[in-house]
C-alpha cells in the first residue's frame, strides 16, 4: 500500500511518501491497486520526497513472494532464482519518476529501506543504480537510481555467510540465497558475485546508511561489515551503526530510529 503515514516505529516522519515494492511492481504490470493509486492522488501539496520500502521475509525469500502476488510466477514449482529481482526492482523505481508530477513526488529526492532480505535488494539497488544491464521495460527515459539508501541487516555475500555465527545452513540447497540464484552457494559462485552489491559499487553510488544488530541468529554482523568497507574505500557516504545486543531487527535502542530519520532528512530534503 502506498500512503503518507508514519512508518514502523515513527522511522519515517509524516511528510514522506511511502510504498512498498510489491506495489511498485504491480504498477508498472498495470495492476489496478486501489489504496496504490487513490492514497497517492492528492492534489495542492508540494512535491515530498519519497521512501520505497522493499519487501522483507526471514523465512521464505521477499523476490519469491513479490513475483507470486504479481502473478509473475505461475508455476509454483518454478525456481525464485527466475525472478529478475534487480530488474523488476528499477523498472519500479523508474515507474514511479516517470509518474512523479501525478503522485506528487519529488523525482530527484527517491530514497530505498529494506530489512533482511529487503535490506539485500535496496543495497543492490544503490550501488547497481547506474547499471545499463538492468534496464529492461518501460520508462527508459528516466533513472532507476535512488538518493539515499538505508540497509537493516541485510546480507552481502552469500559465499561467506556460513563463516560465521548463525543458525541457519546458508549453503544449504534449500537456504533462501541458494534459491536466490539457483543452486547451492559453494557451487555457484559466479552466481553469487551478480548477487552481491559490492560487484557493483563505484564512487558516486547514493549515501548508505547500514544498521546491523551485533547478536543477530540469521545474518551474520560480519555481512554488514563486508558492505562497509568496500563503500567507505572508494569514497561513498556510508555510516554503519552496530546495534549493541541487537538481533534480526525488532531494535529497543530508540536512538536507531532516530538515526533513521535524520539519515533520510539530510539526503532526501
Amino acid at each position: 500500500m502506498i500512503e503518507r503515514i508514519r512508518y514502523v516505529n515513527n522511522v519515517v516522519p509524516s511528510d514522506y511518501t511511502i510504498a512498498s515494492l510489491v506495489d511498485a511492481l504491480a504498477s508498472t504490470d498495470g495492476v489496478e491497486r486501489h489504496t496504490a493509486r487513490e492514497q497517492l492522488e492528492e492534489t495542492g501539496r508540494p512535491a515530498v520526497p519519497f521512501l520505497l520500502r522493499a519487501l522483507q521475509s526471514p523465512s521464505e525469500h521477499a523476490r519469491w513472494e513479490a513475483a507470486k502476488a504479481l502473478g509473475k510466477i505461475t508455476d509454483p514449482s518454478a525456481a525464485p532464482a527466475l525472478v529478475r529481482t534487480l530488474e523488476d526492482e528499477k523498472a519500479a523505481v523508474r515507474w514511479l519518476r516517470a509518474n512523479a508530477e501525478r503522485y506528487n513526488l519529488d523525482p530527484n529526492h527517491f530514497g530505498a529501506w529494506g530489512a533482511s532480505a529487503g535490506g539485500h535488494l535496496v543495497a543492490l539497488l544503490g550501488t547497481a543504480g547506474d547499471v545499463k544491464e538492468f534496464d529492461k521495460g518501460e520508462n527508459l527515459h528516466v533513472s532507476s537510481r535512488v538518493q539515499a539508501v538505508c540497509d537493516y541487516f541485510g546480507p552481502t555475500d552469500f559465499t561467506r555467510m556460513s563463516q560465521f555465527p548463525t543458525r541457519m545452513d546458508h549453503d544449504a540447497a534449500d537456504s533462501p540465497e541458494s534459491k536466490l540464484i539457483g543452486g547451492p552457494i559453494q557451487q555457484n559462485h559466479d552466481k553469487c558475485q551478480r548477487a552481491n552489491p559490492i560487484t557493483y559499487l563505484t564512487k558516486d553510488d547514493p549515501p548508505f546508511l547500514i544498521v546491523h544488530g551485533d547478536k543477530d541468529p540469521l545474518v551474520p554482523h560480519n555481512q554488514s561489515q563486508i558492505l562497509f568497507e568496500p563503500l567507505k574505500k572508494v569514497g561513498v557516504n556510508v555510516k554503519f551503526h552496530t546495534v549493541e545486543g541487537g538481533g534480526h531487527g525488532g531494535f529497543r535502542d530508540p536512538t536507531v530510529e532516530k538515526m533513521v530519520e535524520r539519515f533520510f532528512d539530510e539526503h532526501l530534503k
